[in-house]
């Protein structure tokens, strides 16, 4: 059974790729990784983690509160994500759901609030939930960083990491390289090394 870390255990998530740093969009969809010995981390399981996730990332404000509805919404878009990432990665055509879903992130922020009719005060502007509001703004901004990943000059450099069973993706700034971290790329040197110990053919 996979063991799942808690995602208030911050000393379980491994560092930031190489371009996260640059690109919001590319930590979001790193949120979530496979690790070793069957186990893995969620850093938006959860709504406290999921609103700490997008203050630390200057999304929000630490005084909106995230309801579990919230949390959700963001798993959702980052497995899109995800999948536009892997598809580019790949050179496939992107999932048609994960298009819309990105593009209905994208335009889900109003550029201001809309007209309703009130029988007791006639017309007013509707403003939206603030926590709705907060939530909608955020994933607009990294739906946004997605796609300008994916069509600017960054685009050929956007990779996944070859250390199985590491599910992550980053940007290959230096050079070759194709893991997301020393741990990783640690662990491939090691995985490679021990196959030529034990390989017959050598």
């Amino acid at each position: 059974m996979e063991e799942t870390a808690a995602a208030d255990t911050p000393h379980a998530a491994l560092p930031p790729t190489p371009g996260a740093d640059t690109y919001r969009s590319l930590d979001f969809a790193d949120t979530a990784t496979t690790l070793p010995a069957g186990q893995s981390y969620d850093l938006l399981a959860v709504p406290a983690s999921a609103m700490r996730w997008l203050a630390t990332h200057s999304l929000t404000t630490p005084d909106v509160q995230l309801y579990e509805v919230c949390a959700q919404r963001m798993r959702t878009l980052r497995g899109h994500v995800r999948a536009l990432f892997a598809a580019h990665v790949d050179g496939a055509a992107p999932p048609e759901e994960s298009l819309r879903a990105v593009n209905q992130a994208l335009t889900a922020v109003p550029t201001a609030p809309p007209l309703a009719w009130d029988g007791e005060r006639g017309l007013r502007r509707v403003h939206a939930h603030p926590t709705d509001q907060a939530v909608n703004h955020a994933l607009a901004i990294l739906a946004a960083d997605a796609a300008d990943l994916l069509t600017g000059p960054d685009a050929a450099l956007l990779a996944a990491c070859k250390s199985a069973p590491c599910d992550r993706f980053l940007l290959r700034t230096h050079g070759r390289r194709h893991w997301c971290s020393t741990r990783c790329g640690d662990r491939a040197r090691a995985a490679r090394a021990y196959a030529r110990r034990t390989d017959p053919a050598e």
